[in-house]
């Protein structure tokens, strides 16, 4: 029996993704913690919680983070979104040659003619066309 519904889930995140966007570390903490617990594999959760920090100046640790999630991320998708905001918040933090080999790497890495959210993002930051090139 799950405790939380994929509707429970759904509103956490959004509660969760308006404390992060006012940077209320604590709160999106308590949140999003809860939801790595249930949702250990899905990036929303990590990404939120990267995001409050990164809104309240704290890139370091949003990065930190971010690099301890990856190994529990599920591949595809959601790893290419936790990669898309690990290469984000290392900017942010001033690491740019880092910031740019994480996002050069994952768009390397990604199958010919693969798109998705954290793929796209990754392109934006580095310039390179919005559609992968076939």
């Amino acid at each position: 029996m799950h405790l939380l519904t994929p509707d429970d889930i759904q509103l956490l995140t959004q509660v969760g993704f308006i404390a992060a966007s006012r940077a209320d570390v604590q709160r999106a903490e308590a949140i999003f913690g809860a939801l790595q617990r249930v949702r250990p594999a899905r990036a929303f959760a990590h990404v939120g919680l990267a995001c409050a920090r990164l809104n309240a100046g704290r890139a370091a640790e949003a990065a930190q983070a971010l690099e301890r999630a990856l190994p529990d991320v599920a591949d595809g998708e959601d790893a290419d979104t936790v990669r898309a905001f690990l290469g984000l918040a290392l900017q942010l933090d001033g690491r740019h040659s880092e910031s740019r080999r994480v996002l050069q790497n994952l768009l390397r890495a990604a199958a010919a003619g693969a798109d998705n959210d954290g793929l796209r993002l990754a392109r934006r930051m580095l310039g390179e066309p919005a559609a992968p090139s076939t």
